[in-house]
């Protein structure tokens, strides 16, 4: 009977190593493509820009919102698209949204109020791109392209395909990152993907 349970103990053991080393692997892989796509700027013409939120302070962008703001007027300013979408709920902040004040900052910058579609609720990625695709199928707008830093636009775009939409990716321009941080960024994006793809919204 004792040797029978080791046997088992023995076989669970190699069953979990088994698998910690499956998940390693597939997530090692995965943050190697989402590093390689990370530089790709792919934007085409498109019905809509959508900005994945970030930060904001006290109704002010952070630098990382207002980067990925600036690159995505960028891209209005050239008619690569007609609409501009800001996401992001209050993220602990009662009186802003991240998706609001990205809305403020383009129109402080000309972008006329009409061209501008808000988000402002979702407080993941998840949760914003599941309500920003409830906007976009209302207004018939079937292409985008994704603005966010570069790690994070391989799974943005793939959720939104997964919606049903085109998606191509236009980064903003990343400041300096160490390798070992873009590594660790990149690792959690792809820890994020596949808990996407397992059904778990983060």
């Amino acid at each position: 009977m004792e040797i029978g349970l080791a046997y088992i103990k023995r076989g669970i053991t190699l069953f979990a190593l088994a698998l910690i080393a499956f998940l390693l692997t597939y997530l090692t892989a995965l943050s190697i493509r989402i590093e390689r796509e990370s530089h790709i700027d792919d934007a085409h013409q498109a019905d809509v820009i959508l900005v994945m939120g970030a930060a904001e302070y006290r109704g002010h962008p952070s630098p990382i919102l207002k980067a990925r703001l600036d690159h995505a007027l960028e891209l209005y300013t050239k008619k690569l698209a007609p609409y501009i979408l800001t996401t992001g709920g209050p993220g602990g902040d009662p009186s802003f949204t991240e998706g609001g004040v990205g809305r403020s900052y383009l129109i402080d910058r000309g972008v006329p109020a009409e061209s501008i579609i808000v988000e402002d609720q979702g407080d993941s990625t998840g949760m914003s791109l599941s309500a920003a695709a409830e906007i976009l199928r209302r207004m018939s707008l079937r292409s985008t392209i994704v603005v966010s830093d570069g790690y994070h636009v391989f799974r943005v775009k793939r959720m939104l395909q997964q919606e049903g939409f085109t998606a191509w990716a236009s980064p903003r321009q990343a400041g300096e990152i160490g390798p070992l941080k873009l590594w660790w960024l990149c690792f959690r994006q792809a820890i994020g993907y596949g808990l996407w793809r397992v059904g778990v919204r983060i």
